[in-house]
Protein backbone atom coordinates (compact mmCIF):
# COMPACT_ATOMS: atom_id res chain seq x y z
CA UNK A 1 0.00 0.00 0.00
CA UNK A 2 1.17 3.53 -1.00
CA UNK A 3 1.80 5.75 2.04
CA UNK A 4 0.27 8.90 1.03
CA UNK A 5 0.48 12.50 1.79
CA UNK A 6 -1.81 15.73 1.83
CA UNK A 7 1.18 17.51 -0.46
CA UNK A 8 4.19 16.34 -1.90
CA UNK A 9 6.62 19.72 -2.72
CA UNK A 10 9.25 18.50 -5.57
CA UNK A 11 12.46 20.10 -5.34
CA UNK A 12 14.52 21.62 -2.35
CA UNK A 13 16.01 24.40 -3.52
CA UNK A 14 14.93 27.76 -2.00
CA UNK A 15 11.27 27.81 -3.55
CA UNK A 16 10.87 24.21 -2.14
CA UNK A 17 12.34 24.58 0.86
CA UNK A 18 9.90 27.68 1.50
CA UNK A 19 7.20 26.41 0.48
CA UNK A 20 7.37 22.95 1.83
CA UNK A 21 7.85 24.68 5.45
CA UNK A 22 4.79 26.98 5.24
CA UNK A 23 2.76 24.01 3.98
CA UNK A 24 3.39 22.04 6.92
CA UNK A 25 3.02 24.89 9.40
CA UNK A 26 -0.64 24.76 8.15
CA UNK A 27 -0.65 20.94 9.92
CA UNK A 28 -0.73 19.17 6.09
CA UNK A 29 0.94 16.19 5.92
CA UNK A 30 3.63 16.91 3.61
CA UNK A 31 6.98 15.56 1.86
CA UNK A 32 9.43 17.06 0.27
CA UNK A 33 11.81 15.40 -2.92
CA UNK A 34 15.02 16.17 -3.78
CA UNK A 35 17.35 14.68 -6.46
CA UNK A 36 20.41 15.43 -5.04
CA UNK A 37 22.08 14.90 -1.65
CA UNK A 38 23.90 18.20 -2.34
CA UNK A 39 21.37 20.64 -4.12
CA UNK A 40 23.22 21.80 -7.55
CA UNK A 41 20.68 24.79 -8.64
CA UNK A 42 20.10 28.11 -8.58
CA UNK A 43 20.14 28.43 -4.84
CA UNK A 44 24.06 27.34 -4.88
CA UNK A 45 25.16 29.75 -7.33
CA UNK A 46 22.50 32.82 -6.40
CA UNK A 47 24.24 36.02 -5.23
CA UNK A 48 22.12 36.23 -2.89
CA UNK A 49 21.07 39.77 -3.13
CA UNK A 50 17.22 41.31 -2.12
CA UNK A 51 16.29 43.76 -3.82
CA UNK A 52 13.21 45.10 -1.61
CA UNK A 53 13.99 48.70 -3.71
CA UNK A 54 13.07 47.41 -7.20
CA UNK A 55 9.31 47.23 -6.84
CA UNK A 56 7.78 48.88 -9.91
CA UNK A 57 3.97 47.68 -9.98
CA UNK A 58 1.44 47.69 -7.32
CA UNK A 59 1.94 44.19 -6.77
CA UNK A 60 5.56 44.00 -6.72
CA UNK A 61 5.69 46.72 -4.51
CA UNK A 62 3.46 45.10 -2.32
CA UNK A 63 5.67 41.81 -1.90
CA UNK A 64 8.67 43.97 -2.12
CA UNK A 65 7.15 45.20 1.40
CA UNK A 66 5.99 41.70 2.39
CA UNK A 67 9.80 40.17 1.75
CA UNK A 68 11.35 43.03 3.77
CA UNK A 69 9.25 42.25 7.11
CA UNK A 70 9.58 38.88 6.51
CA UNK A 71 12.94 38.42 6.77
CA UNK A 72 13.27 41.23 9.65
CA UNK A 73 12.00 37.87 11.44
CA UNK A 74 13.51 34.56 9.69
CA UNK A 75 16.43 33.88 11.35
CA UNK A 76 14.73 34.42 14.67
CA UNK A 77 11.80 31.91 12.84
CA UNK A 78 13.91 29.49 11.45
CA UNK A 79 16.62 29.83 14.40
CA UNK A 80 19.78 29.92 12.34
CA UNK A 81 21.62 32.95 11.35
CA UNK A 82 21.02 33.34 8.06
CA UNK A 83 23.22 36.70 7.42
CA UNK A 84 20.96 38.46 6.72
CA UNK A 85 22.65 42.47 6.02
CA UNK A 86 22.42 45.32 3.98
CA UNK A 87 25.12 46.25 1.60
CA UNK A 88 25.45 49.15 -1.09
CA UNK A 89 24.67 48.30 -4.35
CA UNK A 90 26.47 49.77 -6.87
CA UNK A 91 25.48 49.55 -10.58
CA UNK A 92 28.13 50.62 -13.26
CA UNK A 93 27.24 53.08 -15.92
CA UNK A 94 29.48 51.75 -19.22
CA UNK A 95 31.63 54.78 -21.01
CA UNK A 96 29.30 54.25 -23.68
CA UNK A 97 25.59 55.10 -21.62
CA UNK A 98 25.06 58.72 -21.09
CA UNK A 99 24.28 58.73 -16.92
CA UNK A 100 21.36 60.67 -17.10
CA UNK A 101 19.76 58.84 -19.66
CA UNK A 102 20.22 55.54 -17.39
CA UNK A 103 19.37 57.67 -14.13
CA UNK A 104 16.23 58.48 -15.33
CA UNK A 105 15.21 54.71 -16.28
CA UNK A 106 15.52 54.06 -12.64
CA UNK A 107 12.34 56.71 -11.76
CA UNK A 108 9.71 53.80 -11.75
CA UNK A 109 10.85 52.16 -8.92
CA UNK A 110 10.42 52.37 -5.25
CA UNK A 111 13.38 54.08 -4.35
CA UNK A 112 15.25 55.86 -6.57
CA UNK A 113 19.27 54.92 -6.44
CA UNK A 114 21.57 57.50 -5.98
CA UNK A 115 23.68 58.85 -9.30
CA UNK A 116 27.26 58.49 -8.60
CA UNK A 117 30.27 60.46 -10.50
CA UNK A 118 33.48 58.08 -11.11
CA UNK A 119 35.18 59.63 -8.01
CA UNK A 120 32.30 58.96 -6.19
CA UNK A 121 31.84 55.64 -6.81
CA UNK A 122 35.28 54.42 -6.56
CA UNK A 123 35.28 55.90 -3.42
CA UNK A 124 32.68 53.38 -2.20
CA UNK A 125 34.24 50.88 -3.98
CA UNK A 126 37.79 51.24 -4.45
CA UNK A 127 38.57 47.67 -6.76
CA UNK A 128 36.44 49.76 -9.21
CA UNK A 129 38.58 50.56 -12.46
CA UNK A 130 37.63 53.87 -12.66
CA UNK A 131 38.63 53.66 -16.72
CA UNK A 132 35.88 51.54 -17.23
CA UNK A 133 32.38 53.82 -16.24
CA UNK A 134 30.98 56.75 -16.86
CA UNK A 135 29.29 57.03 -13.73
CA UNK A 136 27.40 54.46 -10.74
CA UNK A 137 24.08 54.72 -9.00
CA UNK A 138 23.96 53.17 -5.61
CA UNK A 139 21.28 51.71 -3.31
CA UNK A 140 20.81 50.01 -0.40
CA UNK A 141 20.25 46.07 -1.25
CA UNK A 142 19.48 43.51 1.03
CA UNK A 143 21.69 39.79 1.37
CA UNK A 144 21.56 36.66 2.96
CA UNK A 145 23.56 33.06 2.29
CA UNK A 146 21.06 31.31 0.22
CA UNK A 147 22.44 28.17 0.82
CA UNK A 148 22.32 28.28 4.08
CA UNK A 149 18.74 29.87 4.07
CA UNK A 150 17.25 27.15 2.30
CA UNK A 151 18.79 24.46 4.43
CA UNK A 152 17.27 26.39 7.86
CA UNK A 153 14.25 26.07 5.67
CA UNK A 154 14.93 22.45 5.32
CA UNK A 155 15.47 22.07 9.23
CA UNK A 156 12.26 23.71 10.26
CA UNK A 157 10.44 21.71 8.07
CA UNK A 158 11.47 18.53 9.37
CA UNK A 159 11.12 19.65 13.01
CA UNK A 160 7.41 19.73 12.04
CA UNK A 161 7.44 16.23 11.14
CA UNK A 162 7.73 17.28 7.40
CA UNK A 163 9.59 14.46 5.74
CA UNK A 164 12.12 14.15 3.13
CA UNK A 165 13.50 11.63 0.33
CA UNK A 166 16.47 11.84 -2.02
CA UNK A 167 15.23 10.28 -5.34
CA UNK A 168 14.60 11.62 -8.89
CA UNK A 169 11.40 12.41 -10.30
CA UNK A 170 10.44 10.04 -13.17
CA UNK A 171 6.65 11.32 -13.95
CA UNK A 172 3.56 12.57 -12.54
CA UNK A 173 0.24 11.05 -12.66
CA UNK A 174 -2.87 13.22 -11.70
CA UNK A 175 -6.01 11.08 -11.15
CA UNK A 176 -9.84 12.38 -9.72
CA UNK A 177 -8.79 12.66 -5.73
CA UNK A 178 -5.20 12.00 -6.05
CA UNK A 179 -1.65 12.21 -7.63
CA UNK A 180 1.51 10.11 -7.57
CA UNK A 181 4.65 10.47 -8.25
CA UNK A 182 6.91 8.14 -9.78
CA UNK A 183 10.85 7.91 -8.58
CA UNK A 184 13.70 6.01 -9.20
CA UNK A 185 12.95 4.98 -6.04
CA UNK A 186 9.37 3.99 -5.52
CA UNK A 187 6.24 5.69 -6.26
CA UNK A 188 4.28 8.07 -3.69
CA UNK A 189 0.53 9.18 -3.76
CA UNK A 190 -0.66 12.89 -2.67
CA UNK A 191 -3.57 14.64 -2.81
CA UNK A 192 -1.85 17.55 -4.23
CA UNK A 193 1.92 17.87 -5.90
CA UNK A 194 3.44 20.98 -5.89
CA UNK A 195 6.48 21.55 -8.63
CA UNK A 196 9.40 23.86 -7.59
CA UNK A 197 12.00 22.66 -9.75
CA UNK A 198 13.20 26.15 -11.22
CA UNK A 199 14.92 25.62 -14.56
CA UNK A 200 14.14 22.29 -15.23
CA UNK A 201 10.55 22.17 -14.48
CA UNK A 202 9.22 22.47 -18.00
CA UNK A 203 11.22 19.36 -18.94
CA UNK A 204 10.32 17.43 -15.85
CA UNK A 205 6.08 18.39 -16.54
CA UNK A 206 6.85 17.36 -20.38
CA UNK A 207 7.72 13.43 -19.65
CA UNK A 208 4.62 13.44 -18.36
CA UNK A 209 2.75 15.31 -21.37
CA UNK A 210 2.33 18.15 -19.10
CA UNK A 211 3.03 21.74 -20.95
CA UNK A 212 3.70 24.88 -18.80
CA UNK A 213 4.43 28.21 -20.01
CA UNK A 214 8.18 28.42 -17.70
CA UNK A 215 11.36 28.67 -19.43
CA UNK A 216 15.27 28.99 -18.09
CA UNK A 217 18.37 30.49 -19.05
CA UNK A 218 21.96 28.22 -18.70
CA UNK A 219 23.52 30.93 -16.08
CA UNK A 220 27.20 30.92 -15.25
CA UNK A 221 29.49 32.13 -12.68
CA UNK A 222 33.10 31.65 -11.12
CA UNK A 223 33.20 31.59 -7.32
CA UNK A 224 36.67 31.74 -5.45
CA UNK A 225 37.54 30.28 -2.32
CA UNK A 226 37.60 32.64 0.76
CA UNK A 227 39.63 35.40 0.25
CA UNK A 228 41.63 38.50 2.64
CA UNK A 229 40.62 40.65 -0.98
CA UNK A 230 37.57 43.42 0.40
CA UNK A 231 34.78 43.91 -1.79
CA UNK A 232 32.97 46.78 -0.22
CA UNK A 233 29.27 46.47 -2.48
CA UNK A 234 27.78 44.29 -4.45
CA UNK A 235 28.70 44.81 -8.03
CA UNK A 236 26.10 44.73 -10.90
CA UNK A 237 25.93 46.68 -14.13
CA UNK A 238 22.62 49.65 -14.36
CA UNK A 239 21.92 48.17 -17.79
CA UNK A 240 20.94 44.91 -16.93
CA UNK A 241 20.84 42.55 -20.43
CA UNK A 242 19.48 39.40 -19.12
CA UNK A 243 15.83 40.66 -19.30
CA UNK A 244 15.56 41.75 -22.44
CA UNK A 245 16.92 38.10 -23.10
CA UNK A 246 14.49 36.69 -21.24
CA UNK A 247 11.89 38.44 -23.15
CA UNK A 248 13.26 37.92 -26.63
CA UNK A 249 13.25 34.25 -25.69
CA UNK A 250 9.86 33.78 -25.41
CA UNK A 251 8.66 35.52 -28.59
CA UNK A 252 8.59 32.63 -30.08
CA UNK A 253 7.35 29.48 -28.54
CA UNK A 254 7.75 26.80 -31.05
CA UNK A 255 11.42 26.56 -29.94
CA UNK A 256 10.83 25.30 -26.70
CA UNK A 257 8.62 22.47 -28.84
CA UNK A 258 9.32 18.73 -28.61
CA UNK A 259 8.47 18.54 -31.89
CA UNK A 260 12.05 19.99 -32.06
CA UNK A 261 13.80 17.97 -29.77
CA UNK A 262 16.84 16.55 -31.80
CA UNK A 263 17.76 20.00 -32.90
CA UNK A 264 17.16 22.23 -29.69
CA UNK A 265 20.54 22.71 -28.59
CA UNK A 266 21.64 24.47 -31.54
CA UNK A 267 18.00 26.41 -31.80
CA UNK A 268 19.00 29.08 -29.92
CA UNK A 269 22.19 30.40 -28.26
CA UNK A 270 21.96 34.15 -27.45
CA UNK A 271 24.37 34.96 -24.44
CA UNK A 272 25.02 38.08 -22.56
CA UNK A 273 27.33 38.83 -19.93
CA UNK A 274 26.74 41.10 -17.01
CA UNK A 275 29.54 41.62 -15.53
CA UNK A 276 28.83 41.75 -11.52
CA UNK A 277 30.42 40.41 -8.43
CA UNK A 278 29.47 40.03 -4.89
CA UNK A 279 31.21 38.75 -1.07
CA UNK A 280 29.89 36.49 1.39
CA UNK A 281 30.50 36.67 5.16
CA UNK A 282 32.86 33.96 4.81
CA UNK A 283 35.42 35.61 2.14
CA UNK A 284 33.96 34.00 -1.10
CA UNK A 285 33.07 35.94 -4.17
CA UNK A 286 30.85 35.08 -6.64
CA UNK A 287 31.43 36.67 -10.13
CA UNK A 288 30.01 36.50 -13.46
CA UNK A 289 27.01 36.19 -15.04
CA UNK A 290 26.64 35.06 -18.43
CA UNK A 291 23.29 34.20 -19.25
CA UNK A 292 22.21 32.00 -22.43
CA UNK A 293 19.29 30.68 -24.29
CA UNK A 294 19.80 26.96 -25.14
CA UNK A 295 16.42 25.25 -24.89
CA UNK A 296 17.85 21.88 -24.12
CA UNK A 297 17.90 21.68 -20.51
CA UNK A 298 21.13 19.27 -20.80
CA UNK A 299 23.64 21.54 -23.94
CA UNK A 300 26.89 21.26 -23.01
CA UNK A 301 28.96 24.47 -22.56
CA UNK A 302 32.62 24.86 -22.82
CA UNK A 303 33.74 25.47 -19.40
CA UNK A 304 36.72 26.78 -20.72
CA UNK A 305 35.50 29.06 -23.34
CA UNK A 306 33.44 30.86 -20.54
CA UNK A 307 35.61 30.92 -18.06
CA UNK A 308 37.93 33.21 -20.47
CA UNK A 309 34.70 35.63 -21.09
CA UNK A 310 34.15 36.59 -17.57
CA UNK A 311 37.22 36.94 -16.30
CA UNK A 312 37.91 39.41 -19.85
CA UNK A 313 35.05 41.36 -18.65
CA UNK A 314 36.15 41.53 -15.13
CA UNK A 315 39.43 42.77 -15.60
CA UNK A 316 38.00 45.77 -17.46
CA UNK A 317 35.50 46.41 -14.31
CA UNK A 318 37.13 44.48 -11.67
CA UNK A 319 40.76 43.80 -12.35
CA UNK A 320 42.17 43.09 -8.63
CA UNK A 321 39.31 40.43 -8.95
CA UNK A 322 40.31 38.85 -12.35
CA UNK A 323 42.83 36.57 -12.13
CA UNK A 324 41.91 35.01 -8.95
CA UNK A 325 41.36 31.25 -8.44
CA UNK A 326 37.82 30.45 -8.97
CA UNK A 327 35.92 27.31 -10.38
CA UNK A 328 33.11 27.80 -13.10
CA UNK A 329 29.76 27.09 -12.16
CA UNK A 330 26.94 26.32 -14.25
CA UNK A 331 22.69 26.00 -13.49
CA UNK A 332 19.67 26.85 -15.01
CA UNK A 333 17.48 30.02 -13.61
CA UNK A 334 13.50 29.75 -14.86
CA UNK A 335 11.49 32.65 -15.93
CA UNK A 336 8.41 33.63 -17.08
CA UNK A 337 6.81 35.65 -20.09
CA UNK A 338 6.03 38.32 -17.83
CA UNK A 339 8.70 38.33 -15.64
CA UNK A 340 5.86 37.22 -12.55
CA UNK A 341 5.93 33.75 -11.13
CA UNK A 342 3.88 30.99 -12.10
CA UNK A 343 1.77 29.97 -8.63
CA UNK A 344 -1.24 27.68 -8.73
CA UNK A 345 -3.11 24.74 -10.58
CA UNK A 346 -1.38 23.65 -14.14
CA UNK A 347 -4.26 24.20 -16.71
CA UNK A 348 -6.19 21.31 -17.19
CA UNK A 349 -4.53 18.95 -14.73
CA UNK A 350 -6.21 17.95 -11.39
CA UNK A 351 -4.27 18.56 -8.33
CA UNK A 352 -0.44 19.54 -9.87
CA UNK A 353 0.31 22.70 -8.93
CA UNK A 354 3.36 25.02 -10.20
CA UNK A 355 5.51 27.01 -7.92
CA UNK A 356 8.04 28.45 -10.24
CA UNK A 357 9.46 31.05 -12.66
CA UNK A 358 10.58 34.08 -10.13
CA UNK A 359 12.39 36.82 -11.55
CA UNK A 360 13.22 38.26 -8.16
CA UNK A 361 13.10 34.94 -6.44
CA UNK A 362 14.81 35.17 -3.02
CA UNK A 363 12.71 38.34 -2.42
CA UNK A 364 9.26 37.22 -3.77
CA UNK A 365 9.54 33.56 -2.15
CA UNK A 366 9.01 34.29 1.53
CA UNK A 367 5.97 36.17 1.24
CA UNK A 368 4.40 34.07 -1.46
CA UNK A 369 5.04 31.00 -0.34
CA UNK A 370 3.14 31.62 3.07
CA UNK A 371 0.57 33.21 0.84
CA UNK A 372 -0.19 29.69 -0.89
CA UNK A 373 0.08 28.17 2.46
CA UNK A 374 -2.93 30.72 3.69
CA UNK A 375 -4.70 30.01 0.07
CA UNK A 376 -4.63 25.82 -0.18
CA UNK A 377 -5.92 26.74 3.53
CA UNK A 378 -9.31 28.08 2.44
CA UNK A 379 -8.28 31.86 2.44
CA UNK A 380 -8.59 34.03 -0.84
CA UNK A 381 -5.97 35.55 -1.79
CA UNK A 382 -6.00 37.88 -5.08
CA UNK A 383 -2.17 37.99 -5.62
CA UNK A 384 -2.14 34.25 -6.02
CA UNK A 385 -5.38 34.21 -8.47
CA UNK A 386 -3.17 37.01 -10.50
CA UNK A 387 -0.01 34.69 -10.65
CA UNK A 388 -1.75 31.81 -12.07
CA UNK A 389 -0.31 30.10 -14.85
CA UNK A 390 -3.98 29.97 -16.63
CA UNK A 391 -2.95 33.86 -17.32
CA UNK A 392 -1.58 32.31 -20.16
CA UNK A 393 -4.05 30.03 -21.45
CA UNK A 394 -7.27 32.80 -21.30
Amino acid sequence: MLKSYDWIVVGAGFTGAALAYEIVKKGYKVLLLEQNLQPDNATRYSYGGLAFWAGNTVLTRQLCDEGRARYEILSSELDVDIEFRELDLLLTIDTENEPETVFQSYQHFTKTPKLLSIQEACELEPLLNQNAISAALTVKHGHIQPEKTAQAYIQAFLRLAGELEICQVLQFNSFDTSTTVQTNTGIYQSANIAICTGGISRDLLKQSGISIPVYFTHAEILETPPTNIQLNTLVMPARLQRFQLEIDATKNDEIWSENNKNERENMVNNIILDTGAVQFLDGRLKLGQISRILTNANAKIDSSNSEKILRSHLSQILPTLANLPATWYHCLVAFSQDSLPLIGAIPEQKNIHIFSGFSNPLVFIPPLAQRFANFISGNQDEIIHQLSPSRFSK
